[in-house]
Order: C-alpha cells, then sequence, then structure tokens
C-alpha cells in the first residue's frame, strides 16, 4: 500500500467513528448516517483498491475512475449546498415568526404601554427651566 491509501483508510475510518458518534448523540438524522457511511465507505473501498472506480466508471460510461470519483463529488457537494439552502430557508423563517410573536406580545404589554405614553407638558417644561 501506498501513504495515500493508509491516509485514505484512516480518514474513512475517523470519518465513519464520528458519524455514529454524531447520530448516537442525536445531532445526525438516519437518512444522513446512512449517506455519510456510504461516503466514508467509498473512501475506504477506493483507498484499498483504486481500481475500483475505474470498473465502476466502465460499468457506468464514464471513462476514467478519477472523472468518475469527481462526478460523484461534485453531485454530492450539490446535494448538501441545496440542503443546507433549505436549512437556512427553515431557520430564517422561524426567526422571523419568533420576532413577529415577541413584537406582538410586547405590543399588548402593559408596562410597555406606560414607557409610551407621552408625558405632561408641565413635567417637560420643569426640566427645561
Amino acid at each position: 500500500m501506498i501513504l495515500y491509501q493508509y491516509i485514505g483508510v484512516l480518514i474513512g475510518i475517523i470519518g465513519i467513528i464520528v458519524t455514529f458518534l454524531r447520530f448516537k448523540s442525536g445531532k445526525m438524522s438516519l437518512n444522513m448516517l446512512l449517506v455519510w457511511s456510504a461516503v466514508w465507505i467509498l473512501l475506504i473501498i477506493f483507498s484499498v483498491n483504486p481500481d475500483t472506480s475505474s470498473l465502476l466508471a466502465r460499468a457506468t460510461g464514464i471513462g476514467r475512475g478519477l472523472d468518475l470519483i469527481l462526478i460523484i463529488g461534485l453531485i454530492g457537494c450539490y446535494y448538501f449546498i441545496f440542503k443546507i439552502y433549505n436549512m437556512i430557508e427553515n431557520v430564517e423563517e422561524e426567526i422571523t415568526h419568533l420576532v413577529q410573536e415577541i413584537a406582538l406580545e410586547k405590543g399588548q404589554s402593559p408596562d410597555l404601554e406606560k414607557e409610551n405614553l407621552p408625558k405632561d407638558k408641565d413635567s417637560e417644561t420643569e426640566g427645561k427651566i
């Protein structure tokens, strides 16, 4: 085995361990556990046996194994960008809803109404004189 193969296997094993720990602590869904486990297992397989990517590339009609890996990586990146975009949209919507609720609660608060009442003209002029 060449050095990059050891590094690939090591990164794959660490990735699997971190993925399972995040799933076990409830920070990752089952779908993401399956996706990330597949990514790490493929990394280990391609690291141990680089010809596997060439076999898959020929089977899919892509040509070279490296091209297959790059295409899969690019598709994966677009998938995760789309997923992050949806998460940001949901968080933005939740923040807007919370801000609206807080604004409505403050608008109905009797303390706030007292603070917003106009002061007497006499009390305003006393301070100036």
